[in-house]
């Protein structure tokens, strides 16, 4: 008998790519504006920072997601004042990220559905903590919501087993009885199959399944869309 289902929440619990290209896009234009740094620059800079400061912090650091430590080092490398311009350009990013985004058609009704069987619904997924509560909030998973694992709290990124060891510990059940869905196959379906949980990959997007892989199709389940969960989930009872 399931009784956990773990979410993932970025591309999985609402479309995280049209949300971000308007934050970047917002920010390029106050670059563009107050600093003199063309848009297009600041575009190809931006995503050059992110990768340099996964070289230098790894890739299993949740501050590697820190758009506040990107815009800084961007700056210190341009010779821009930091002060104001980090914080105005992390809350024109955000505040545009979290305005275009909705909750994925279904998920908020699926989850409902899940806490009125009784089952809990956690909350496993990469990132620092304050943004992604934030989310939770804004698009209305809040109120369902029984915990909460980051990668910051974590201290490793997905698909780390102390990652989802966490998982299992804060749902209080064994593996076997907990679900985890998921739009990133390496680390929510195989990370969590590999915890001995039940793996859902939230396929929405058509993601390419990766050319080196353990798992069987019999060994996770595949969802387009929310109605086809709690069914999924009942099944397995």
């Amino acid at each position: 008998m399931i009784k956990e289902v773990v979410f993932d929440i970025d591309d999985t619990l609402y479309d995280y790519e049209k949300g971000h290209a308007l934050g970047v896009e917002r920010m390029a234009e106050y670059a563009e504006k107050e600093l003199g740094i063309a848009k297009a620059y600041f575009r190809s800079e931006y995503k050059r920072m992110n990768e340099e400061l996964k070289v230098r912090l790894g890739k299993d650091d949740a501050a590697t997601h820190s758009r506040s430590i990107r815009l800084q080092n961007l700056l210190e490398q341009w010779g821009k004042p930091l002060f104001p311009h980090v914080e105005k350009l992390y809350h024109l990013y955000w505040d545009a990220l979290l305005a275009e985004s909705k909750a994925e058609p279904g998920s908020i009704e699926a989850i409902r559905a899940l806490r009125k069987m009784g089952i809990g619904v956690g909350i496993g997924t990469d990132m620092t903590f304050w943004m992604q509560y934030q989310k939770l909030e804004r698009f209305g998973f809040a109120p369902y919501i029984t915990h909460m694992v980051t990668s910051q709290e974590a201290g490793h990124e997905k698909p780390h087993p102390e990652f989802m060891a966490l998982c299992v510990k804060k749902a209080g059940c064994k593996p076997e009885e907990m679900v985890f869905v998921g739009d990133t196959f390496k680390k929510d379906v195989a990370g969590s199959a590999k915890a001995g949980m039940h793996p859902v990959w939230y396929r929405a997007k058509e993601k390419v399944l990766p050319e080196q892989t353990d798992l069987k199709p019999e060994d996770y389940k595949i969802i387009r869309h929310f109605d086809e969960l709690v069914p999924y989930v009942k099944s397995l009872a």
